[in-house]
Parts: structure tokens; C-alpha cells; sequence
């Protein structure tokens, strides 16, 4: 398979949102079941706009590929049937309003991420859609690394959930680009059905710590670990943002012909992410003078600090370590303030987002290091009081910093 990226000032618009990225959906009040992260369920009026606290639209053509698609942000290419779906519209255009690496674009098309938006490592992605039909379609539900902007592609990783291409209609594909396992060297496997584009089909992954599995319609058919890479690197260990997109034509697909008709739609029932904290370890947090980490006063409030306190056994010391990175009590999230990466930034709880500063390593060494400024949880000033306040700083090693996480 090819590399989906695009050339252009729009993509790099993108990037620069990646860093910066929260989410916008809630977690349920029970950490230790799967908690919806994201969704969109697309039940907005017909005529409605892609909804823009969820996604952004981008703009421009794909020279890499050789696609012949224009990405817009209209309505004719994007927007809501009032029937529950989002509908991306591939259309002709006769003669082309914009210029594509070719001349006169000849298509228009759309495409959706949600860098800047949402955020995540880990849990379940999944999509209900039906697909367009004929020669030089290529629809595709996929994600890429939320360090595109730091690392560039592929080193930032990509996992395909769902591609195809039009005059292949039993078919799709999933597939990792890494560095070393690219375009055309990507690692995957197809998946054989029915025809794809009479009606509905559901179209996810399962992504925990080393592991990936692909699912069409509820079944599993390819499981992918670093031991099928030959020993070049996994980089699926990071946030990574969604993407929805229907190009047209590309060194895959091939271009349209007199067979394609047009217009050609890609309709998307829903989208939602779930985290994998179902069954996940639990308990308490014990670090300095064998004291317990804890949710001042038990209080649920955005913004309620975290501390330092004796061991007690209730709910504000009681702490699920999620498999998507975040680690809960009473319903929230361990939070570093602000987004704060310097060192002294406050942690606090807050409602699960699925920012970057809610992810954490919990490593065997016995820290937990903050995923958005690689720092470790600190006791401020070394200070074994109740109540003292914890941060974020520089990871030492130091007795301050050292923590017996549940496993």
C-alpha cells in the first residue's frame, strides 16, 4: 500500500495542532469498565457541518500518491444526512475550481482527522460504514501518530483500521507503516467478505501494549506484534489521532474509468473509542514513608489536588491503571495541570479526556512517568506529611519519585 499523507501547508497545520491535542468526550463514573473516550454518532440535522469540536477538515491534493481528489471543507463533500450518518461525497468536477499537482483538479472529496481534538494510546477504535463502489475509490479509517509534527511519517506510525479499493468491493486491508515497514512494505492482511458497499460493516481494532488486532464485523481475522516486524521498531506505544478520508485515484487504486459513476460516497454511521480498562489492575498507589497517593478531601471536583496521605482503604486512594495509558479514581483522571511539562507542575484530577497529560508509564523501576513532559511523579520537597502535595519533575531515581503501582 501507498503512504496517505498529503504535501502541502495544510498538512502542516495539522502537525502543528498535533502537540496540543484534547479530547471531548467523557468518561463514565466506573473506571474499571470500558469507558468511551470519543464518539460521534453523526445524529445531527441534515445539512449540518461536520462537527468541528470533533474533527477539522483538511484542504489540498496528494501528490505523493498521485490522487486525484481535492480535499474541501464544503458541504457538498462532507456533511450530516439527518438520517444518522456523515456522508463524504467524491465528486466530478467539470470544469475544476481548484488546482491539483496535475492541472484542474477533476474531483473533489473530503477528509476528516482529529488532530488537536483527540488524542489516544490504546483501547478499541471502531467505525460502522458502507462503502462507495468502482474503479480509483479509496475510502480509508485510519490513524497516525500524535508526534507527526516532532518525527515526521513513518516514524511517528500509522495503523490502517479499514482501507480498500473500489473495484475490489469483497475486500479491505489493515496495515502498520513504521519506519523500515512503509507504503508498499507495510505489514498487514486482507480480509475477504461480502460485498462491502450493500449495506453497513463494522470496521475496528483492538491496540493494547504490543499487540493489535483487526476485526471486520465482530471478527478477529489478524493480530499484529513486534515480533512481526523482524526486529525493526514498534512505534504504536504513543497517542495516535483518527482519520476519515475518500480519495480518488493513486498508485493503489488506480484511476477512475468509464465504469466509475460518480458522485461516490463513503457513509459513516458512527465512530467511538473505548479505552481496555475493562478487568485492569487496581488499588492503591504507595510511595514515600509507605503513604498512599490520594484525592484531597475525596473530592470529585476538576482541579482537586493530588497528595500525599496515610493509608485509609476508600475510593480516593483506590487506583485503576488503565490499558490506555491513564490512571483513574473515583471516575476521573490523574491530570497534570494545564498541560504543564515543567518541572513543579501540579497533578490533579479531572474529568477523563484522553489528553497526553493523562497518560502515564507505569514502568517496572517503580516510577510513573508523565507521557506529555516525561517526567515522573514527585512528593514535593521530599516531604512525607500528609497532605503534601504531588508534581511532576525531573525523574531522579530518588525515594520522592518511586511508587508500588498495582499490577
Amino acid at each position: 500500500m501507498s503512504c496517505k499523507l498529503r504535501a502541502g501547508a495544510a498538512m502542516v497545520a495539522v502537525l502543528a495542532l498535533v502537540l496540543g491535542g484534547t479530547a471531548q468526550a467523557e468518561a463514565p463514573a466506573d473506571p474499571t469498565v470500558m469507558a468511551t473516550t470519543f464518539a460521534d454518532e453523526f445524529n445531527a440535522p441534515a445539512g449540518t457541518p461536520v462537527d468541528g469540536s470533533k474533527w477539522q477538515l483538511e484542504t489540498g491534493d496528494n501528490v505523493n500518491n498521485h490522487e486525484r481528489q481535492y480535499y474541501t471543507t464544503s458541504t457538498s463533500n462532507a456533511v450530516h444526512d439527518g438520517a444518522g450518518n456523515l456522508v463524504i461525497t467524491a465528486r466530478r468536477e467539470n470544469p475544476g475550481n481548484y488546482q491539483c499537482w496535475y492541472g484542474r483538479c477533476e474531483y473533489t472529496s473530503a477528509r476528516l482527522n482529529t488532530a488537536g481534538r483527540f488524542t489516544q494510546a490504546y483501547g478499541r477504535f471502531e467505525a460502522r460504514m458502507k462503502l462507495p463502489r468502482g474503479k480509483g475509490m479509496w475510502p480509508a479509517f485510519w490513524m497516525l501518530g500524535d508526534n507527526m509534527g516532532q518525527v515526521g511519517w513513518p516514524q511517528a506510525g500509522e495503523i490502517d483500521i479499514m482501507e480498500n479499493v473500489g473495484h475490489l468491493m469483497n475486500t479491505v486491508h489493515g496495515t502498520l507503516h513504521g519506519p523500515g515497514y512503509s507504503g508498499s512494505g507495510g505489514i498487514g492482511a486482507a480480509y475477504n467478505g461480502p460485498n462491502f458497499g450493500d449495506g453497513f460493516h463494522t470496521f475496528a481494532v483492538d491496540w493494547a501494549p504490543n499487540r493489535i488486532t483487526w476485526y471486520v464485523d465482530g471478527n478477529a481475522y489478524q493480530t499484529r506484534t513486534p515480533a512481526d516486524l523482524g526486529g525493526r521498531q514498534w512505534v504504536f506505544d504513543h497517542p495516535f489521532f483518527l482519520i476519515l478520508n475518500l480519495a480518488v485515484g493513486g498508485y493503489w487504486p488506480g484511476d477512475p474509468d468509464g465504469s466509475t459513476v460518480f458522485p461516490q460516497q463513503l457513509v459513516v454511521d458512527y465512530v467511538r473509542v473505548t479505552t481496555n480498562s475493562g478487568g485492569a489492575p487496581s488499588g492503591q498507589i504507595t510511595g514515600l514513608a509507605g503513604k498512599c497517593v490520594d484525592v484531597a478531601n475525596a473530592s470529585t471536583a476538576n482541579g482537586t489536588p493530588i497528595q500525599l496521605h496515610d493509608c485509609n482503604g476508600n475510593a480516593a486512594q483506590n487506583w485503576t491503571i488503565g490499558g490506555d495509558g491513564t490512571i483513574r479514581a473515583l471516575g476521573k483522571c490523574l491530570d497534570v495541570n494545564n498541560n504543564g511539562a515543567n518541572d513543579g507542575a501540579a497533578v490533579v484530577l479531572w474529568d477523563c479526556h484522553g489528553g497526553a497529560n493523562q497518560k502515564w508509564a507505569t514502568p517496572a523501576a517503580g516510577d510513573i512517568v508523565s507521557i506529555s513532559g516525561n517526567r515522573c511523579l514527585d512528593v514535593t520537597g521530599n516531604n512525607p506529611a500528609n497532605g503534601t502535595r504531588l508534581q511532576v519533575w525531573t525523574c531522579a531515581g530518588t525515594a520522592n519519585q518511586k511508587w508500588n503501582v498495582p499490577r
